[in-house]
């Protein structure tokens, strides 16, 4: 599964990365929790939730449904 969740961060990583910021997998917990660390801008952008949610765990939850949910570890 990590290899699905890591080319899932592949596809969204260039859009972040456009507006200065980056994602990081920290881990796949037991329960299919993904942990992740938003970087740059987007680790303290205003919609830095609207991006892990609406963006990051809405493509996670399309490609890989066994994934409950995407959570930033910061």
């Amino acid at each position: 599964m990590r290899d699905k969740v890591e080319a899932v961060l592949a596809e969204i990583r260039p859009m972040l990365q456009r507006d200065g910021g980056d994602v990081e997998l920290v881990e796949i917990t037991e329960d299919n929790v993904v942990n992740v660390r938003l970087r740059g801008a987007c680790g303290s952008c205003p919609g830095a939730m609207m991006t892990l949610k609406g963006g990051i765990e809405r493509a996670m939850k399309e490609r890989i449904p066994e994934v409950r949910s995407v959570e930033n570890v910061g």
